[in-house]
């Protein structure tokens, strides 16, 4: 038991029993991620209509942009890439995510800038829009209401998109990407209609049912999920663009969650040499010299090794224009499971489920956002307050 003058407190080894004790979660979670998560197609609704009325015909009417940047940074700069990514290859202007305060030097008149921020005042986001707002390019800006982003709007007489205000931003990633592609499809770059909006906070409903802390661990995919990460190295590939994603999204939520190291990215991207983790000191070589018959208990305190956790999209659609053709993501995804086989690296599959690709991202980012937290709190880590962040900002300003 860690319990420093950092205020760091936890466990190194997880307690798998406390997962199956809804009334210790709960003791746990005190800041309440388990529900704040378990609101995603809550936020799916509440944010489209929101911004349903903040009358985005508006963005329309002067034309397709020549790019657009979404600026932000955290979680809601990974609402760049869900938009890129669900736009897709046909697109027809570059989309393009920005994490850093300010905007690209060549962003100008011609060019569509939107801001978002959980918080309403993350230097990034506002940055960029007053940076947007002095280059004369369209702005549009994503947060709570009564903000200093909003201010920075209203100054810019600028399209502003409220968003609920009840979750903290790792726990927003829907409340914050909704207005961001309905911006998008206002100004004719990308089309989810109602239906996809609904399907897609219904699927979420779902996950978060199966997913309750009263569900047990031997029928909730998250906490199974969970129990398998503990105590190892996790690499998380994404078959797909989309899925890539998603990969990337657990990898913030189990960085920030659980605070465990993680690798994520593209399988493809994968295959040109990070596939040879399988191979590694943490991988082929520590399951080779694994004792097959030692007592789990005896051997808890061995190095650590990976564990593969692959998401596999499958695609919507064989005919429609990709990076790659669908039957090439199929067979590397199965190529990597092969591998880890055959060095004994344990390999946990997801795979998307859904009629639109918003909704498929939505069944492979469900699981993974609970899985995060209650690896948290098998730790004994309360997945909401992380001392090193707080610590961080306060170290930065000084």
């Amino acid at each position: 038991m860690i319990d420093g003058t950092a205020g760091v407190s936890g466990h190194r080894h997880a307690d798998d029993q406390l997962l199956d004790d809804p009334q210790t979660l709960a003791e746990r979670d005190p800041g309440g991620m388990l529900r704040h998560t378990a609101s995603a197609g809550a936020q799916v609704r509440e944010s489209a209509a929101l911004a349903a009325e903040a009358n985005l015909s508006v963005l329309g009417g002067e034309g397709r942009p020549r790019a657009v940047v979404i600026a932000g940074i955290g979680t809601a700069g990974r609402t760049g890439d869900v938009l890129a990514t669900v736009a897709g290859p046909r697109c027809p202007v570059p989309v393009i995510p920005h994490r850093s305060a300010g905007v690209p030097g060549w962003v100008g008149a011609a060019d569509v800038v939107i801001a978002v921020s959980a918080s309403g005042r993350s230097p990034e986001a506002l940055g960029a829009a007053e940076a947007a707002h002095r280059r004369g390019a369209r702005l549009v800006a994503v947060g709570p209401a009564d903000s200093q982003l909003q201010s920075m709007a209203d100054r810019a007489r600028a399209p502003f998109i409220p968003v609920p205000r009840r979750a903290p931003a790792r726990a927003s990633l829907w409340a914050l990407t909704v207005p961001v592609l309905l911006a998008a499809r206002a100004l004719g770059l990308v089309k989810v209609n109602e239906a996809d909006l609904a399907e897609t906070a219904a699927r979420l409903d779902a996950e978060a049912d199966r997913c309750r802390p009263s569900a047990e661990s031997f029928v909730n995919p998250a906490k199974s999920l969970a129990l398998g990460l503990a105590g190892s190295i996790p690499i998380v590939w994404g078959s797909s663009p989309l899925a890539a994603v998603a990969a990337r999204r657990f990898g913030d939520t189990l960085s920030a969650n659980a605070r465990y190291p993680v690798v994520t990215g593209a399988l493809g991207e994968a295959g040109r040499g990070r596939v040879g983790l399988l191979d590694g000191v943490f991988g082929g070589l520590a399951e080779g010299e694994r004792n097959i018959f030692a007592d789990p208990d005896e051997s808890a305190g061995e190095e650590s090794r990976l564990r593969l956790v692959l998401l596999r999209d499958g695609g919507l659609n064989a005919e429609d224009d990709a990076d790659e053709p669908l039957a090439v993501e199929e067979r590397r995804a199965d190529a990597v499971q092969t591998l880890a086989e055959r060095r004994g690296v344990r390999c946990d599959v997801v795979t998307a489920e859904g009629g639109s690709a918003l909704e498929r991202l939505a069944s492979l980012v469900a699981v993974p956002d609970f899985a995060s937290i209650y690896l948290a709190l098998a730790h004994g880590l309360d997945p909401m307050a992380v001392p090193a962040i707080t610590e961080m900002k306060e170290l930065a300003n000084q």
